[in-house]
């Protein structure tokens, strides 16, 4: 009979949970397919003075999908084949797109590829863990013209009449047109670009980052995603207040630097107004909590 080994028993080997060189070759080809499509995405954020935060959406994404990557450690990926069911049809919608000249379609099919290349790589649990990142590259991508139009009147509209009401406040005699703003010293005409749809964008995307580091309880991430609506409404209408009283007196203050600088000061305004709306909610969550006796997340 052959003796019984006793020595130590050789190490087990734990595969990997990824794998770093098959996740730069599915970055590599997805780059080189969508490049075309990528590169007029970096330009109109450049030229689009309502995209200007979508330089921010990636790196922040891959940030949070970093930050996330402990919740996967040690568990082994279970490649799912729906994965490549969506990343076909990915490549189909972006095929179709290209023949159509549609813009929205062929960049939304980019973030498909990522969702359908994470279920395929990695499973279900991989694409739970990094839900929320791959979420947030959905703000990278201009909303379609179609949509665009139908969100920018009704805001003008809106700030338009807060801002008549505001004016008429004041003393100071106004007169509204639809979304045309007519004061002693010239007319005022609320265009899209101070409709609000630039703040509610970017104040939208703020608010789901801000929630997700700042916040742990869901319903109150949701209740700051949701008041983006209604602060960048009653900030955009300040705005648009402001430059009609400073108008009133100085006409050339209207426009300009001026005007473009006092956007920055209201979107700085309405950021500091989600965070006294989040202490708020805080708070209230925090006595609802010591009522009932529940220890609050860390």
């Amino acid at each position: 009979m052959t003796p019984a080994q006793t020595g130590p028993e050789s190490p087990v080997e734990i595969p990997s949970p990824f794998s770093w060189v098959t996740i730069a070759w599915v970055s590599v080809l997805l780059a080189a397919c969508y490049a075309p499509v990528l590169s007029r995405l970096v330009a109109q954020w450049y030229n689009d003075e309502d995209m200007g935060h979508g330089f921010f959406v990636p790196v922040i994404a891959a940030y949070i999908a970093w930050k996330e990557r402990g919740k996967i450690a040690g568990v082994l990926p279970r490649p799912n084949w729906w994965g490549l069911a969506i990343v076909l049809w990915a490549g189909l919608q972006l095929y179709l797109a290209t023949l159509g000249a549609e813009l929205f379609m062929a960049r939304t099919s980019f973030i498909i590829s990522i969702v359908g290349a994470v279920l395929l790589l990695g499973g279900k649990q991989y694409l739970r863990v990094f839900a929320f990142p791959l979420f947030l590259l959905c703000f990278m991508v201009p909303i379609p013209a179609v949509i665009y139009n139908q969100l920018t009147f009704p805001l003008q509209m809106r700030a338009s009449e807060a801002a008549e009401a505001s004016i008429s406040l004041l003393q100071i005699p106004v007169l509204r047109e639809g979304n045309v703003l007519e004061l002693a010293s010239q007319k005022l005409n609320v265009v899209e670009a101070c409709s609000g749809i630039r703040s509610l964008l970017t104040l939208t995307f703020l608010a789901l980052v801000y929630g997700y580091f700042c916040e742990k309880r869901l319903w109150i991430r949701i209740v700051l995603f949701f008041s983006t609506i209604p602060i960048a409404i009653i900030a955009n209408a300040g705005r648009v207040t402001m430059t009609g009283v400073v108008a009133n007196f100085r006409p050339d203050l209207a426009e300009g630097l001026f005007h473009e600088a006092q956007g920055w000061v209201i979107f700085m305004v309405a950021f500091a107004i989600l965070a006294l709306l989040h202490q708020a909610l805080d708070r209230i969550a925090g006595t609802m909590e010591a009522r009932h006796g529940v220890i609050p997340a860390q």
